[in-house]
């Protein structure tokens, strides 16, 4: 795996990919900050295509990403996440939404879980995803980190 960090007008994120895509983009500040591995190599060159996408998207220049994704999870976590793909940026859905489009109405806290466990923050916009009263609910990166993505992309949609 190949990784590495760049500060951001969010603070400091640490991306990885592999041989088949990008495999984890964290923001390291908030409540789950990541730590490469000892048998991860740090290349900057690997990982200019995620970074200069990223840039562009600070720079209100870019609202989805275009990128190869190697991300691990159980069938309905990819299920979850797909879903989360679909919500264009400015917008919110909630996730008693995303459990009924991906046919599961009953799998509200399921579906809590699966975007809790997105390795691909950003990416796979799981700060889309809301409570159903609109309240801004846990993100890996804190609430706070949440509602400023929200902020930015509701500021050029």
């Amino acid at each position: 795996m190949k990784y590495d960090t760049w500060d951001s007008p969010w603070g400091e994120i640490l991306a990885a990919v592999s041989d088949r895509g990008l495999a984890l983009l964290a923001f390291q500040q908030g409540t789950q900050p990541a730590t490469p591995p000892p048998e991860w190599h740090r290349d900057r060159e690997a990982l200019a295509e995620v970074r200069r996408q990223c840039r562009e998207y600070a720079e209100g220049r870019r609202s989805t990403f275009e990128l190869p994704l190697d991300m691990t999870g159980t069938e309905f976590q990819r299920q979850v996440w797909q879903a989360l793909t679909t919500i264009p940026a400015g917008a919110t859905r909630s996730y008693g939404e995303i459990a009924r489009q991906i046919g599961r109405p009953k799998a509200v806290r399921a579906v809590g879980a699966a975007n809790g466990r997105n390795p691909v923050a950003l990416v796979v916009p799981c700060h889309r995803v809301i409570g159903a009263s609109g309240s801004l609910t846990g993100y890996a990166g804190g609430v706070d980190l949440k509602a400023a993505l929200l902020r930015h992309e509701q500021r050029l949609a």
